[in-house]
């Protein structure tokens, strides 16, 4: 997040951010920090008492005399709604306003009946995990599903994954039960979000590479999120490899590396080869049995991702890769050969510093990387701001009314 001027150092919003932040934690610091008068000060801190968003505290250690009220963002002051599709597990919760996961729920469907099924199933399920807890705490919903999506509207773009989803705006649809903002993402970028907030928050470039059902890749440049100009960014898994042998894609294409070494393609490939494997847990078992053709398919599939990541390497130049998914996580001969391929075929200078890693957050990252999303947008100054003024002008206009 930029740093701000003390002179935009004015709003309720601004206050609320340097109490988030930890960069302000008592009035006086607030004053000395922004500008503002201690009237001034007192009264944007009012309305953040007043909304919830902000709570006092009095057992900071005293230096003599009266100890200080110290001011603490209240995380316990609403909920988010979240949900992290996958192609066939999904996993919905409900988080406070600092992210932490108060209830959740895993369930299998496959995204592939279409929103008409899926976004009911999200929505009753968002229902019973809130139990008792009023509606009126509700402050936002983040989502991602595992297809292209056109962020700024929330609309899922993929004409081949997902075609039963092609040309969907979520947002409304939730809104009608939910009327608070609600944020779509591909599931790889808020991944990335997760993965960075929670493991990485001091690097400002990391990829995050999803090896699973399909490949994807969430970028994460200069701090924030890369999504492209249609929010097509990431899609390496429909960048072709050299010796593929000619195998069509979802996508149109040939060879591209999600038809090739995603975990589809390594149960296509071990089933023509005679295996009987129906999971990945299948596969998983034939390695660890030290079955040789098994681990031949399991390896050649690592250094096709590898020669993908090279190329992503050296016109991104990350400090960390992160490697995700059931696949990913599975194996280790496919991990060993993706570094290998990657630091032999990408620039000196590119990999100088570069970490290949597993992921530390795990299924963890999507949910986590929905909550981030959402309450980066519902806890701006700019949101807080304009919530604050709706609320002032419907009780003035409550006020006026009863006169």
């Amino acid at each position: 997040m930029p740093r701000r001027t003390t002179a935009t150092l004015a709003t309720s919003g601004e206050v609320l951010r340097l109490i988030r932040t930890g960069e302000a934690v008592t009035r006086a610091d607030l004053g000395r920090v922004t500008g503002l008068s201690r009237p001034a000060v007192q009264l944007r801190v009012g309305e953040l008492l007043e909304r919830g968003l902000v709570v006092e505290r009095t057992d900071a250690p005293s230096t003599g005399g009266r100890p200080p009220v110290r001011l603490e963002f209240n995380s316990g002051g609403g909920v988010v709604l979240v949900a992290a599709l996958g192609a066939s597990r999904t996993r919905v919760a409900v988080c406070d306003l600092a992210g932490r996961e108060l209830a959740g729920q895993d369930f299998f469907i496959d995204v592939e009946l279409g929103p008409d099924a899926v976004l009911p199933l999200l929505m009753d399920t968002w229902d019973d995990l809130l139990g008792d807890r009023p509606r009126s705490l509700i402050k936002g919903v983040g989502m991602g599903v595992p297809a292209t999506v056109e962020f700024a509207q929330g609309r899922t773009e993929s004409a081949r994954v997902m075609a039963s989803w092609t040309g969907v705006v979520i947002p409304p649809v939730i809104r009608e039960r939910f009327p608070v903002p609600v944020l779509v993402d591909n599931d790889v970028n808020v991944l990335a979000i997760g993965e960075h907030r929670g493991a990485y928050p001091d690097l400002d470039d990391l990829m995050f590479v999803k090896v699973s059902t399909r490949i994807g890749a969430g970028v994460i440049a200069g701090g924030e999120i890369l999504r492209g100009a249609m929010g097509a960014a990431g899609e390496i898994g429909h960048i072709p490899v050299l010796d593929g042998g000619g195998v069509l894609c979802r996508c149109g294409n040939t060879d591209c590396v999600d038809s090739v070494a995603s975990g589809t393609a390594l149960l296509r490939d071990l089933r023509e080869a005679g295996k009987d494997v129906r999971t990945i847990a299948d596969v998983t078992a034939l390695v660890r049995a030290g079955d040789a053709e098994t681990m031949a398919t399991v390896r050649t599939a690592g250094r096709r991702i590898g020669e993908v990541l090279a190329g992503a390497v050296n016109i991104l130049n990350p400090s960390v890769v992160v490697l995700g998914g059931d696949v990913a996580e599975a194996f280790g001969p496919l991990v060993s050969s993706i570094r290998e391929v990657v630091y032999r075929r990408s620039t000196a200078l590119a990999t100088r510093r570069l970490r290949i890693e597993p992921s530390r957050l795990g299924a963890g990252a999507g949910i986590s990387g929905c909550a981030v999303m959402v309450l980066d947008h519902v806890l701006s100054p700019e949101a807080v701001d304009e919530t604050m003024t709706v609320s002032t002008l419907r009780r003035e206009r409550g006020l006026a009314a009863s006169s």
